[in-house]
């Protein structure tokens, strides 16, 4: 409901805060002009002249203005800019940016220097730095649209960034196929734990990133010691892609890092492109612990939350684009956010350079080129009829509990052909898919399928021949 003067009586609160901290020119400058126009839910509405305005506004009073709404508002305040059209036409809606990116509190960290001897009579130094969090402020709770797909997640990173290394949520394990937000998650929560405690250091580093900075540490004298030294100082740490985290040494530091700071009620994040008990050639020690809290799958968005991603984007960006098309859209791409987000930015692109207005016609256009490959989508209906159809066999056959060579053989390649070919589907969602099987007989199909094509020439051409009609070859 919108509060017919309360937007003019929350701006004025608002300014009087304001005008007793910057001086009377720059406030009359920057400030007088500025006219409150809506206060709806926590979000209050203001008009500025132009765009320029608003960024000098983002630029130099953004912590000033943040603080003051908090204040004036509460928590969840929210602040958008109208920009008043220098001629007749729509008004333009912009967000308030999030604020700088969050920066963690100076550590001591006990080294060694690189020609010390770490003997029981030689004293580590004290080395003072400050930890980069590398977090994103556009990856926030503020910018996530939440679905059936991320409800899930969106709540367990909510209860920990009120209560980090406190809930049952510890570790949490985020995963699922590209593009499905693992990433804007985790860092949404270590973002809302820096602006509730901003004296945790948090940290954000890819399973990559991690694995080279601990081959770097083992090839000079005495670093290794400070490598651990730096993540045993982490309140918050969030690893992203930890599938990446292959190696024996890598793991192992990971597996002494993670006990460390569990121990200590530290939190702990990890992503990864599948489940836990799918990720192969990981020490199970680690894996096991990766289990321990609570373990989230990310799926596809529904039509309604792809809609919405788009409107909240479009918003984000300060662009207006018809309800046509963005349900267009919505309906063309059903893969993940990161590949509808890429078309609606290319189609905003190619509609400013040649100056014209986006239409059904240009995004049709536009979408055939980047996710033409959506018409022929592979899914578990898809796979399971073409296999059937290529074995000459019924549905029911293949998903029943035949122990038929030729019914065994067509199951094993259609588990085979579910894990390569269909993005973020885990071993247990193709087990139950195709009659039941648990996971441990979905990794064993695809390891008997990938043997069987190195040592069989007739099999791997089933194999191929299979795919070919999955994934058609455009020549």
């Amino acid at each position: 409901m919108v509060e017919q003067s309360r937007h003019i009586d929350v701006w004025d609160n608002c300014l009087r805060i304001i005008e007793q901290i910057i001086e009377p020119q720059k406030f009359n400058t920057w400030f007088k002009p500025i006219r409150p126009v809506s206060f709806v839910d926590s979000t209050i509405t203001v008009e500025v002249p132009s765009d320029f305005f608003r960024e000098y506004l983002e630029d130099v009073y953004l912590d000033l203005i943040k603080k003051t709404l908090k204040r004036v508002i509460g928590a969840d305040a929210r602040l958008v800019y109208n920009i008043r059209p220098v001629k007749q036409g729509a008004t333009m809606a912009f967000p308030a940016s999030q604020g700088m990116a969050p920066v963690n509190k100076t550590v001591s960290i006990n080294t060694y220097q690189p020609s010390g001897n770490p003997g029981p009579f030689v004293f580590p130094g004290i080395h003072r730095v400050q930890i980069n969090p590398r977090l994103n402020p556009v990856y926030c709770f503020g910018n996530l649209v939440e679905g059936e797909c991320n409800k899930m997640g969106v709540t367990a990173g909510e209860s920990i960034s009120d209560a980090p290394g406190k809930t049952p949520f510890n570790p949490l394990f985020l995963f699922g196929g590209p593009g499905l937000g693992k990433t804007h998650i985790a860092q949404a929560i270590g973002i809302a734990i820096k602006e509730k405690y901003p004296d945790l250091v948090v940290l954000y580093v890819t399973g990559n990133e991690f694995k080279n900075q601990y081959i770097d540490a083992t090839h000079v004298r005495n670093k290794l010691t400070d490598f651990f030294a730096f993540y045993m100082k982490i309140d918050v740490l969030i690893v992203d892609d930890v599938q990446e985290l292959r190696g024996d040494g890598s793991q192992n530091a990971m597996f002494n890092i993670f006990n460390h700071l569990h121990e200590n009620g530290k939190q702990l994040i990890f992503t990864s492109d599948r489940a836990p008990v799918d990720m192969q050639n990981f020490e199970e020690r680690l894996l096991s612990r990766f289990k321990w809290g609570l373990s989230v799958e990310l799926s596809r968005p529904d039509y309604a939350t792809r809609l919405s991603m788009l409107k909240a984007r479009c918003f984000r960006e300060g662009v207006s684009i018809s309800d046509n098309v963005l349900e267009f859209l919505s309906s063309r791409i059903k893969s993940n956010f990161r590949e509808l987000e890429g078309a609606l930015i290319s189609l905003i692109a190619h509609a400013t350079l040649a100056h014209t207005e986006v239409t059904v016609e240009m995004a049709a256009a536009i979408t055939d080129k980047i996710v033409g490959e959506e018409r022929t989508e592979v899914n578990m209906d898809k796979v399971q009829r073409v296999v059937c159809e290529y074995f000459n066999i019924t549905r029911d056959s293949l998903l029943s509990k035949s122990r038929k060579r030729q019914i065994v053989q067509a199951r094993q390649i259609a588990m085979y052909m579910s894990r390569n070919l269909i993005s973020g589907c885990s071993l247990s969602t193709i087990g139950a898919e195709l009659g039941g099987k648990d996971h441990a007989t979905v990794l064993h199909a695809c390891n008997t399928v990938s043997d069987l094509m190195s040592t069989s020439k007739s099999f791997r051409q089933y194999v191929n021949d299979i795919e070919k009609m999955l994934v058609p070859v455009n020549v």
